[in-house]
């Protein structure tokens, strides 16, 4: 197992420090150990981490880290090449979970280079301190953006809510039923070689007590995507302009496969096909994080689907095409 991060917890070491556990959606156990008395007060960075690190120590995974994979190319025998910043291996098989986090989507606006504050991504957002006093526009409707405005809008002198389309509100409990039918959704697109959209945009916003107070204090108060951004602000076509010190992208992110590039598994709708977790185009290659298995909803079975898969391929077992 390689992993390029610097100690475990995948891509929850690098969360916000006022994202607490008690905010997250949820967090399902690994097998075989549970994560127990979690305090929901402290940063769910801390706590996941130190679950990980345990989960290693206990079942002896040795994980090499920090390890860069570079790029995943045809190898001899039928076996695929592994470069990274510590050597090549020579694999007969390569799970890829690489999620999203090293590839913040930021889109581009006309005007966006002469504006004289700050622009920053969600992978970057430090806690709502720092913005004390401060305009801030955020950029985003999912859960990531609207989290963003309710802690910064106590520190602000202002915050303005801006996305591409209105926000669709979920009323009533995230069954295990909504999941399913929106993971379907998800992995629909990647069955036809499309990039994977996230679950978040299909299962729609949370409406709890939180959020409904934030839309009735103004909070939530969504505006159309602006049409370009002013050295000073933001604007729209229409005339109208809003002052900001700070625009926040909470804009998502895109699947982190680069590396696999060598390989050409992009199909023409610049996705990798995939049927389960195993990439259409080589079977040697399963992808978990990616697609479906890109969230927690998605991601319990996607594991073990892999390594099902993986061993079928390595007793010499048919693959199903």
């Amino acid at each position: 197992m390689l992993d390029h991060s610097p100690g475990p917890g995948g891509a929850w070491q690098f969360r916000w420090p006022s994202l607490t556990y008690g905010k997250v959606h949820g967090m399902h156990a690994l097998p075989g150990k549970e994560l127990t008395d979690a305090d929901p007060a402290r940063p769910s960075s801390e706590v996941i981490s130190e679950y990980f690190e345990a989960y290693e120590r206990t079942f002896d995974l040795r994980v090499r880290r920090p390890v860069d994979v570079r790029a995943v190319r045809e190898g001899e025998g039928g076996r695929l090449l592994v470069e990274t910043s510590a050597g090549t291996w020579a694999t007969r098989a390569l799970i890829n979970a690489t999620g999203t986090w090293d590839r913040p989507f930021w889109p581009r606006y006309p005007g966006q280079e002469t504006f004289r504050g700050r622009q920053l991504h969600t992978a970057q957002y430090p806690g709502p301190e720092e913005f004390a006093g401060l305009r801030v526009v955020v950029v985003g409707g999912g859960a990531s953006g609207t989290q963003h405005l309710m802690e910064i809008a106590p520190y602000a002198a202002a915050t303005t809510w801006v996305t591409r389309r209105p926000p669709v509100f979920r009323e009533g409990p995230f069954t295990e039923e909504i999941g399913r039918e929106a993971v379907a959704l998800v992995e629909e697109r990647v069955r036809q070689g499309l990039p994977p959209k996230s679950v978040v945009s299909v299962t729609g916003l949370p409406l709890n007590d939180q959020i409904r107070q934030a839309v009735a204090d103004g909070v939530l108060d969504r505006q159309p995507m602006f049409d370009r951004i002013t050295p000073d602000g933001v604007a729209w076509n229409d005339g109208r302009h809003i002052d900001a010190d700070v625009i926040l992208w909470a804009t998502g992110f895109r699947a982190s496969i680069d590396h696999l590039a060598p390989l050409k598994l992009r199909e023409p709708g610049g996705g990798i096909r995939v049927e389960g977790t195993r990439a259409v185009a080589d079977p040697r290659i399963h992808l978990v994080g990616y697609g479906p298995s890109a969230s927690t909803v998605g991601a319990n079975r996607a594991g073990r689907a892999a390594v099902r898969d993986i061993r079928r391929l390595l007793a010499g077992e048919p693959v199903a095409a």
